[in-house]
This record gives structure tokens, sequence and C-alpha cells, in this order.
């Protein structure tokens, strides 16, 4: 095997023979730029210089040139420095009685550049087993760094091979999570996947769904590429724009690629938010070509103003806006992640110490001395101690909490895992300790970082979450350390801080990002094919159908059984239950003419029992007169049975009690009417047939029995019940009659009643007038029949919440015609023409009608002696139509005739008189 040694002899050989045959001009491996000695040495790769000068002039393989010196990256290096000197002072590797020393190198934001640098650290790892402990010659145990995703990539890489741990402090690929592609990579922050999570988060927050997104070239910027479209199409926002940037900032293809990125962002005008995941001076260009373009066009600055979502790649870099000529106020806004940030004391009062040591502390730190270098070119002729000092101001400027945090916290875990190998073994000789000790010892052991425990998940990452910072400009100056806002992985929620900045950052929320303005509750989103999902329009939503909250897919549907809403709704309203209410004014009305006609029936009836010896209650039917008015109360309530909320023992009372009430009154009515023509029928044939069949109560009861079966039919095969109709807007709550058929035949039963009574009323409408009722008979029947033949077809036809109404008025109205026809005028008799309520009067009138019809009532002598013959007596009782005795008028019309003669006989009980009518025609 070949010895360390022998090794560095034989590359220095094959070296030497490379320069001679001119095939290279200087070594492959640049020396370090910052070492120190020590027991156990710690590798650092950080970002010094930003690029590196290509020229393709040679063939052979040979370093660039590394150009733009990165004071940002340079106070990594310094963080690195004071965190290992501090550790070689502390207990933790004091008990153990060891020191760490350091080998930096600078990556030039180049892979090739780091890929030479990490030869270094490889070659001197294989070289453990060796003798020689000079730093140059120690082996590497451990690596800090790199800063950006693509270099620590290919660092991991080759430091996999000899399993040489890394810790990097600011490198956020998600592919290097990747335990199986890289086992030997650790980072102090956490992987890309939660800061595109924050940043969609905040999006989501703000209501900005329309974004652009530029990245640099490379890993870094690829995998948050993906990361973040992935999440954010997950919370509906989109992407309008990717500007992707080539790597190497002195790239020929970067101006073209800046100025079509600026261009892209300058037409899409609408997407107010730009997500950045570039390098800082990439920003600077397009935001620098952006603002040209504006001024060409002869537009205002107003209109590139943008809110700039920084990664934690540029979250921090101000330079983006130092030496410009354009301010913070026109480039808009900018909110920053950045990584959980530290104590920054150490570091500052380490700065304190290189200000007051001056030139005297550069020793072994090339990049200390290129730094005060730099500084000697642009301040001139500056004396030391002001060189110095102004050099120190320009660190503090650049230098991040967060950045020297994660620095420490890398140095303070390698040293606790150091510590935790040497306390078993002497870690002062050479080659005892091996990298993937270190390695494993990070894996198993927490480590502590001022005054808190820290340990690496088991992807390798320590996720403390992130802090959002809005960059805001006082008196010339930008502050980007104002932190408003903390972002928690564990559940994804972002917490408002009580700075002063967080009204102004929550103010952002009032700037609008969206390819379209957010449809409202009560429309919809309509996305035409082949567009972005945030490109719409809004549409309203259908009746019946709504949306509730803003941004909508699709209307949701109401509940139609009991809920409508009108088209652009943005809730269900719950259709309004109606019926005919008692609150209702024509209900009102109507249930006043009800009580108005129960009353009336009740004091009828109380007059005609106080009046029922009279021969006006007589005439009027006597015992009938009560039932009559029984039944118009059963009548008058049953209107009232069709005002309120229905319910099925409503529905079934209300036809029911209306049809048998009315029907009993009806068939009151029609033996009235068979009373008057028996009486004054004058064909003895037909006569002789009515006055065997006519029994009153007889009739009656048959005539309501009738109705009585009907109803129990109905009843019992198909019963009225309490039914709601749905209409769009409403839900019409009534009572189905449950059988037409059955309710056609009550009513058409009781039709055919009164029109039976009709019929006999109009035939004996000349009578006398005192107890003359046919006309009134004849005129509440037509007034009933003409009502409910309205009723039928207004019943079929029409429908809503006034249908009871319409048979309540029909109902009241055939009352009232019955009570005014039958009732009144007795009434205004007995109370008002009590000299006509006597028997005298009545026998009158009967006298008058017999004077003037003398000729029509007269008898031949001839039809007499045939009665005669027949030896039967003509008599008709008529008990309603009885007169009391009284002094025969003095008029000769009426003679009494013996037993030979026909008369009418008016009697009542065992009191009979025999007035007899001489006719003068044929019987």
């Amino acid at each position: 095997m070949i010895t360390c040694t022998g090794a560095v002899v034989y590359l220095f050989i094959i070296h030497s023979l490379m320069l001679e045959a001119g095939h290279g001009s200087e070594a492959d491996t640049r020396p370090a730029g910052a070492t120190a000695p020590g027991d156990i040495i710690i590798g650092g790769i950080f970002p010094i210089h930003e690029a590196v000068e290509k020229k393709n002039n040679t063939y052979s393989p040979h370093p660039q040139q590394c150009v733009r010196f990165n004071k940002r990256g340079f106070t990594k290096v310094l963080a690195m420095i004071n965190a290992i000197e501090t550790m070689n002072k502390s207990p933790i590797l004091g008990d153990v009685g060891i020191t760490l020393g350091y080998r930096i190198h600078d990556s030039c934001s180049d892979v090739s550049t780091v890929l030479r640098a990490t030869a270094d650290f490889t070659q001197q790892a294989g070289c453990a087993g060796g003798g020689n402990a000079s730093t140059s010659g120690q082996p590497v145990m451990a690596i800090v760094g790199a800063s950006y995703s693509e270099i620590s990539i290919a660092i991991a890489r080759q430091l996999t091979l000899d399993m040489i741990p890394q810790i990097s402090d600011s490198s956020t690929a998600v592919t290097l999570s990747d335990k199986t592609r890289f086992p030997a990579f650790m980072r102090t922050i956490p992987n890309d996947k939660y800061q595109t999570a924050a940043m969609v988060r905040l999006l989501s927050d703000y209501g900005w769904n329309w974004v652009g997104i530029i990245i640099t070239d490379g890993d870094y910027g690829r995998s948050a590429l993906d990361s973040f479209v992935s999440q954010a199409s997950e919370k509906g926002i989109c992407v309008a724009f990717k500007a992707v940037l080539p790597g190497p900032v002195t790239s020929h293809d970067v101006q073209s690629a800046i100025k079509q990125a600026a261009g892209t962002i300058h037409k899409n005008h609408k997407a107010k938010v730009i997500v950045s995941f570039a390098k800082s001076t990439h920003v600077m260009d397009i935001y620098k070509e952006l603002r040209n373009q504006a001024l060409r066009a002869g537009q205002k600055i107003e209109s590139v103003r943008r809110i700039w979502v920084a990664s934690d790649s540029w979250s921090t870099s101000t330079s983006v806006l130092q030496g410009q000529r354009w301010t913070l106020e026109d480039m808009g806004h900018v909110v920053g992640f950045t990584f959980k940030r530290g104590d920054p004391s150490s570091f500052n009062q380490y700065l304190s110490k290189l200000e007051a040591a001056g030139h005297d502390n550069i020793r072994n730190n090339s990049f200390l001395e290129e730094f005060y270098s730099t500084q000697l070119i642009a301040n001139g002729d500056a004396g030391d101690t002001a060189l110095v000092s102004k050099a120190v101001e320009i660190l503090r400027e650049h230098t991040h909490a967060h950045t020297i945090f994660s620095v420490e916290m890398a140095v303070s875990a390698i040293a606790q895992a150091v510590a935790s190998i040497c306390r078993s073994r002497d870690c002062k000789r050479p080659g005892t300790v091996q990298p993937w000790e270190v390695l494993r010892a990070l894996w198993m052991h927490q480590f502590k970082h001022n005054e808190k425990n820290y340990t690496f998940d088991n992807k390798g990452d320590i996720n403390l979450g992130y802090n959002v910072i809005l960059w805001r400009s006082e008196e010339g100056t930008i502050h980007v350390h104002d932190v408003v806002a903390e972002y928690h992985p564990i559940n994804n929620s972002l917490t408002y801080t009580n700075h002063n900045t967080t009204k102004q950052f929550m103010d952002l929320k009032h700037i609008v990002s969206k390819c379209s303005n957010s449809c409202v509750p009560g429309e919809f989103k309509k996305t035409a094919e082949g567009q972005h999902t945030c490109c719409y329009e809004c549409i309203n939503c259908t009746e019946n159908y709504y949306s509730n909250d803003t941004d909508m897919g699709q209307c949701l549907s109401c509940d139609s059984q009991t809920e409508w809403s009108p088209e652009g709704s943005s809730r269900c309203i719950p259709k309004t239950l109606e019926f005919f209410s008692w609150q209702d004014c024509f209900a009102v009305v109507l249930l006043t003419f009800a009580a108005l006609g129960i009353l009336l029936v009740l004091l009828v009836s109380a007059l005609f029992v106080q009046q029922r010896n009279t021969p006006t209650v007589r005439a009027a039917g006597g015992p009938l007169c009560q039932v009559m008015l029984f039944s118009l109360v059963g009548s008058f309530i049953s209107a009232v049975l069709f005002v309120g909320r229905p319910n099925r023992l409503q529905c079934k009372a209300r036809q029911v009690l209306f049809g048998l009430s009315f029907t009993l009154c009806v068939s009151c009515i029609l033996v009235k009417s068979l009373k008057i023509l028996l009486a004054f029928h004058f064909n003895p044939g037909l006569q002789e047939l009515l006055r065997r069949f006519y029994q009153p109560y007889v009739i009656i009861a048959a005539c309501v029995a009738l109705q009585v079966a009907t109803c129990i039919c109905w009843l019992v095969l198909k019963c009225p019940y309490n039914n709601v109709i749905k209409n769009p807007t409403t839900l019409l709550e009534d009572c189905h009659e449950g059988s037409h058929v059955a309710f056609g035949v009550m009513l058409g039963y009781i039709a055919v009643l009164a029109l039976v009574c009709f019929v006999c009323a109009y035939k004996g409408r000349k009578l006398p007038q005192k107890y003359n009722e046919a006309k009134f008979i004849t005129f509440s029947m037509l007034l009933y029949l003409i009502s409910w033949m309205l009723f039928v077809p207004v019943y079929v036809t029409t429908s809503g919440v006034y249908l009871p109404a319409v048979e309540m008025v029909v109902i009241l109205i055939s009352n009232y015609g019955i009570l005014s026809c039958h009732f009144f005028p007795k009434c205004y008799v007995i109370l008002f023409r009590k000299e006509k309520n006597t028997t005298s009067a009545f026998k009158r009138s009967l006298y008058e009608y017999s004077s003037k019809n003398t000729e029509s009532v007269s008898v031949s002598e001839n039809s007499l002696s045939e009665k005669k013959d027949i030896g039967q007596p003509y008599i008709i009782s008529a008990p309603s139509l009885f007169v009391p005795a009284a002094e025969p008028p003095k008029a000769g019309a009426v003679t009494n005739y013996k037993h030979n003669s026909s008369c009418i006989s008016l009697y009542r009980s065992s009191v009979t008189q025999r007035n007899c009518l001489r006719r003068s025609t044929s019987m």
C-alpha cells in the first residue's frame, strides 16, 4: 500500500511533469485560504467569491480566477473561525484536552472550483494513518458548508466515499435529505420543502393566487421550483410564469435571460407577486432591466412595483439596492424568509477584536487580507486604523444573525461529537479518530448551543422553522432584521408578531395578485378549456343553487323540499310556510262574519222560543225553526275551521260538519216546501198521495241519514288530510279532500235537496203573504245554488293560500241567505209589525186571498155532489197554517158548509175549526 508521504511525493512528481509538458500552469488544488492548527481539523467551504472568470483559451485542466468578492460569504468564514476559537476555550473540549483546527477553502460559487478544494480534504482523509501532524497534512474529520445546494451536492458525493460528515449552514435542496444518496450530509436548517410550504401558506393567507417564479438554474433552484409548484397547486395557487436564469453570473447567456425574464414580468401585470429563488445579483439585474423597459415604454415606475417573496438565498441581501438608482419604494415590497436566528453577541465581539487588532490579525487568513485590500482600493489613502474600522463596519452590515447562528450550530455539533469520542481515548495521537466515527456521534447524540439542546432528525436536518421579514427603508437605510411573523412547520401556520412593522406587513393583504377577480358568494368560477384554473369568469348561481364562499368551483344545491334561492344567491332561503292564517286580514273579516252569524242565530233562536205561540213563529215552522237554527250554528262553526294551520282532525271535521249541518238545514226547508205544496196543491189525487207520505221528521231523518252514510264512507275509505304543497318559494299547507268524488257527492246531494226545495217553493210562490214562505225559500235556494255553482269552477281552477277562503265565503253566503230569507222577515214582523202577528190578521189575509180568487176557488155543484157521492170530505191537515178562533170577516165570500162541502182544515191539537172555501172550478 502506498504511504501518505509517498502519495504526496508521487502527486508532486506528476504535477511537475504536467507543468513541464505545458498541461497546467499551477497546482490543481489551491491552498486553503484560512488555516489554524489543532488536534482535530475541521474543513470549511464558503462562497468567498461569487463567480469565476471562465476563459476557454486552453484545453488543459486549470483552476479559474475567482471574481467578485462576497462579503456575506466571508462573514461565514469569520463566524466559523470565531466558533472554533470559542469552543477551544470551552469546558467541552478542555475536559478532553483537545483543540480544534480548521482549513477553509473558497468555493467561488463554482462546482469545478469546489471539487478541487474538496480534493484537499479527501486526500488528507486517506492519509489519516500517517504521522504528519502539520495542519496541511492532518486529515479533516468534518466539513462545514457549502452554502449553495448545487455546491453541497457535488461535495457530498465526493465526501460520501470516505464518509466524511458534512454540515451545511444554508443548503436547502430537498434531495439532500435523501440519506440513501447522501448519508454523510447534514444541515442545521430545514429543507426547501418547508420553505416552499411557508411561502405557499403566506400566499394563501393573503389571497395571492397568481404569481410568478424566478429561479437560478441548478439543483437548488430546480428543487425549489418543483416543490413550490406542487404545493401551490394543492392550495389553488397558479404560477403565471417561470423564469430560469443561468447559474454563473458571468455567463454570456445571463443577459438575454435577464431581458426575457423582465419582459415576462412586465407583460404579466396581474401577477403582482414574484417568488424568487434566484441569487441576489440576478434579482438586482432583473429589476434593473424591468425598470429600464418601463421607462423606454413611457410608463411610470409604479407599473413595475411588485411584492418580491425572497427565499433564504437573498432575503437578507441588501446589495440588490445598494449603489443603485432606485429605492425600495420603487421596487415595491420585499418579504423574505430567513432561518431562525440566535444570539450574535459573540460574533460581534469577534469583529471588535478584529478592528482592534488591525492588520496584525491577518496571519494565516488570505481571505481577510484580500478583503482589506479591496477596501484599500475603494478608500484610497485612508489610514490603517480608519481602513480597518471601515472594513469591519462593512462586515457588520453584511452580518445576519441567522447565518451566524447556523454556522455556530454546525461547529458546536462537530465539537461535541468529537468530545464524546475523545472521552474514551487519546485523540491527540494522529489517526485515533476517524471521520465516520464523528458522523456516527453526530447522529447518535444531541448537542447544546446557547443553553438549548438540538438534535438532527432522521433526514439529518434541524427544522426550527422560519422567520418572515419585511424590508423597510428608514432614512435611506434598508432594514432587514425585523421579524414580522414566524412559520411553524409542525402545524404549517404563520404566527404574526407584535412588532411595529407588522401592521405594514398586514396591509399587504390589500394588494391584489390574481388572474381574475374573486367570485363573490352567489357566483361560481367557470374556467375556459386550456386556461389556468386561476383564470376564470364568474357566473351567477342559478335558481335553487347557491355559493357561500369566494371562488367556489361550483354552486351547491338547496334542499328543494324546504329551501329555495333566487339567481345569484349566497345562501338558501327557507321556504315560507303559508296557510290561511288567523292574522290574515281577509280571515279576520270572514271570522267576524262567522261570529256575527252565530250571534244572530242565537238571538233569533231566543226570540223564536219567546214567541213560539205566535202565528208568525207557528207559520214559520214552529219546532223546525229551532232545528234549522241549530244546523246554521254548526254550519257557521264549520266555516271557522277553514282558518288556521290545518291539522288532520281539522281537515276531517270541517267538510263533514258543514255537510251534515247544512243537509239538516236544507232538509227542514224541504219539509216546509212540501207542506206548502201539500196545503195548496189542488190536484186531489196528488194531494192525497202527498198527504200519506208527508211525515216531516221521518223525511228529515232520512235525508240526513243519507248524508251521514256518504260522510262515513268518505272518512273510512279516503278521508281528508293535511297536505303540504311544495311551491318554488313557499310551502303551502292546506287540507286535501282525500277523495274529490266523495266531496262532490256530498255537495251534490245538498244541491239536489236544494233544487227540490226550489221547485216545490216555486209552485207556491202566489200564496197569501202572511204565511207564504215559498218566495223566501225560492230566493234562498236560488242564492245557494248560484253561489255553489260559482264555487265549483273556482275551486277546481284555483290554488293557493286563499282557496279555503273561497269555500268559507260560499258557506257564509249560504248561511246568511237562509238566515236572511227565512228568519229576518219573521223577526221584523215580531219586533216591528206586532199588529200583523195576530190571529185576526192571519184570518183577514186568508179572506182577502180567497176573495181575490173567488172564481178560481169556487166549487161547482156537480163536483161537490161527486164528492158527496164519494162520501169522503176533502180535508188537508196543515198544522203550521192554524189560525185561532175569531169573528169571521164581514165580507160574504166565505160560507160555512156542512160535511158535504170541501174545506181546508186549520187546527191545532184537539181544537179544530173548518173554514171552507167555495170553489168555482172542478176539483
